[in-house]
């Protein structure tokens, strides 16, 4: 946990192509602008100050591209070293959430993410969901709105897959940003709380 009064929020996600980063950034922008300390941290590479990172922290939010229905190979190799912590339940009472990105309206993102919604309960952490109602849902909506792709378990973007990252939807980028400050606040919540019962 942060030494500052503030919740850490870190954000242990895996890219393939740049599509999923744009949402890594934008979930860590929405955490650090609801006061929370910020970790963010590309799985594929993560070193062990960087495991390290995530046991301090309060909440974890886990994401992904979904790639043939469910997490991509990197973040399973991440969740499977994750073992390491499921033993001494290392991870028990955190916060968690999840967001993914796929080439289609939809590309079974809801697997994704339940996959991570799993993981953080074998973890015995506790999930956040993404706590908006679904827009672009009636003639008078559209695909700018937020939550567009009407995602309930967590953040869900779609980006063409013969596009570069920077066609990554604004709406999603702003349901992105809507999660890490969610998650932010409900973290200095469980923080607070943790604080009075210790005294």
């Amino acid at each position: 946990m942060s030494n500052s009064g503030r919740p850490t929020v870190a954000i242990a996600f895996h890219s393939g192509y740049g599509h999923t980063a744009v949402i890594a950034e934008a979930v860590a922008r929405g955490a650090a602008e609801s006061d929370a300390d910020v970790v963010v941290i590309s799985v594929d590479t993560i070193t062990d100050e960087q495991w390290a990172q995530l046991d301090a922290a309060d909440a974890i939010i886990f994401g992904a591209p979904t790639y043939m229905g469910t997490a991509s190979a990197p973040f399973h190799a991440f969740a499977q070293a994750s073992t390491k912590r499921w033993y001494p339940q290392t991870w028990v009472d955190k916060l968690a959430a999840g967001f993914t990105n796929s080439g289609a309206k939809n590309g079974d993102k809801s697997s994704t993410l339940g996959y991570f919604a799993t993981m953080a309960a074998q973890h015995g952490m506790h999930w956040i969901a993404l706590g908006l109602q679904p827009g672009w849902a009636s003639t008078t909506g559209s695909e700018d709105d937020i939550n567009r792709l009407g995602f309930f378990m967590g953040a869900g973007a779609q980006t063409p897959t013969d596009a570069g990252p920077e066609a990554v939807h604004k709406s999603d980028i702003v349901t992105a940003e809507h999660l890490g400050a969610r998650v932010a606040r409900q973290a200095a919540i469980f923080r607070a709380g943790r604080t009075v019962l210790a005294a």
